[in-house]
């Protein structure tokens, strides 16, 4: 046993054994918590299968829901065999290309104001506590006049947030378990596993690799990366990702327009992911509520994460116009803000003073400077691969370019760069069936690490 192992397992011997008493500390076996690995001199404890079986079991059944997800989520996985090549291969400099956290700094206009509310918070003067669970005003205000200007988005419309990952799984609780679902082909995982979890689906079909119940709207080079909506059922609710994540494509206005017109006839909900919208170089939609209709189909989420580098301070929002309604007619938004009061206590202060600054003249200039730098890595990406031949798509109107290895497994992709080059990818059928074959690469990293990873991929496939 190492010298870690044997001082965390006596620091957990020392501290359970007030509460559970020596005759239950015996049941605890040492085996049960292992050290899983160091990362800059964190040590991490998780639990371990038992090698024997349980003394104790309650009579909770577990959630069969869970029992449903298939493996572990799709990004920790990619972690965990990050984790042990580096452990394999402990001189060799990875580069993580795969899970698209960003990596510059934030801005200083942003920092500044985040460091000036948490100063006050130590004045009686500037102290706050709980804050309205929808956000502060101010910063609703902000998001709608700069987001929505022109679009009929009001200041009340907007439920500020910790992420829009967070409002995805809040947005499936507001839905319940008894709706039916569609889903991009591929997609964010978020969508789906949230969707298992509430219990919407059936079981995973393993033949075509699909929960059953779920309209999994192909998306493919061929159809430019929009559904035929000819050949979509009928479902309660739409989850759409534009740009999109892990494709990168952005949907087009008649392409919208059709989707919107869709969902009008089938009386759907349009749940739409505007996460990167920001990164939009053409002519293409940065909002759904560019769209004439929209509002009383579709609401919308977002983030300031791949704008500002806030992955780790975590805010975005969801929009929810007053036009939109159930079939009995109540409005969607009074639903959703029981829900935001009653599982939620609000985004923390310091980060929508952030936020706030994020909307001011000088920080959507600092915001687009840091989209401008994460597209230039995007070109780097995307000259390297049309360089070795390959088909590419994405890159022009998001940070993620999408690469296709035809008649090859995804995860056999990853494995073969990560083995051979060092660098993380993300394996395409982790967004769905639909992304097998593909690879999508990041361009959230370092100047530096992007051009060596893109000097390694030119060694691996010259």
């Amino acid at each position: 046993m190492s010298a870690i192992h044997q001082n965390v397992s006596t620091s957990l011997s020392a501290s359970t054994s007030t509460f559970l008493g020596r005759n239950n500390l015996k049941a605890m076996r040492p085996s049960q918590v292992s050290v899983a690995g160091r990362t800059n001199a964190v040590v991490k404890c998780v639990a371990s299968p038992s090698a024997q079986k349980t003394a104790y079991k309650t009579n909770v059944a577990r959630n069969e829901n869970l029992a449903k997800l298939q493996a572990g989520y799709l990004f920790p996985e990619i972690a965990r065999r990050r984790n042990a090549h580096i452990a394999n291969n402990p001189d060799a400099k990875v580069i993580s290309l795969g899970i698209g956290d960003t990596t510059e700094p934030i801005p200083d206009v942003i920092t500044s104001a985040m460091s000036k509310r948490s100063d006050a918070l130590s004045t009686v003067a500037g102290y706050s506590g709980y804050g309205a669970e929808q956000g502060e005003q101010k910063l609703r205000a902000a998001i709608a006049s700069t987001y929505y200007a022109g679009l009929g988005i009001e200041e009340n419309d907007i439920f500020v947030s910790d992420g829009a990952k967070s409002d995805i799984s809040r947005l499936q609780v507001l839905f319940g378990s008894n709706v039916t679902m569609a889903v991009q082909d591929p997609s964010y995982p978020a969508y789906v596993d949230s969707s298992v979890i509430l219990g919407q689906t059936g079981l995973f079909q393993k033949d075509v690799e699909k929960y059953a119940n779920i309209e999994y709207m192909r998306c493919t080079p061929e159809n430019g990366f929009f559904p035929d909506l000819s050949t979509v059922r009928r479902t309660d609710i739409i989850f759409f990702c534009s740009p999109n994540n892990p494709t990168g494509s952005a949907a087009s206005r008649e392409q919208l327009t059709k989707l919107v017109q869709f969902a009008k006839e089938n009386g759907s909900i349009i749940v739409y992911d505007s996460a990167y919208a920001m990164y939009v170089s053409d002519d293409s939609p940065r909002s759904i509520f560019e769209i004439p209709g929209a509002k009383e189909v579709a609401l919308e989420v977002s983030s300031f994460s791949k704008y500002a580098g806030f992955t780790g301070v975590r805010l975005g929002w969801t929009a929810i116009p007053k036009e939109l309604h159930y079939a009995d007619g109540f409005p969607v938004a009074k639903d959703f803000n029981r829900i935001v009061c009653t599982c939620f206590n609000g985004a923390s202060n310091i980060a929508q003073a952030g936020g706030l600054a994020c909307v001011s003249p000088e920080g959507i200039k600092a915001m687009q400077d840091v989209v401008g730098f994460y597209k230039e890595n995007t070109a780097i990406i995307v000259d390297t691969f049309n360089s070795l031949g390959f088909k590419v798509y994405g890159g022009k109107n998001a940070p993620y370019v999408w690469v296709h290895f035809p008649g090859r497994s995804s995860w056999d992709v990853f494995s073969e760069i990560l083995e051979k080059t060092h660098v993380v990818t993300t394996p395409g059928s982790g967004f769905g069936p639909g992304g097998e074959g593909f690879v999508r690469v990041s361009a959230f990293g370092h100047r530096e690490n992007v051009v060596e990873a893109c000097r390694r991929f030119k060694e691996l496939y010259k």
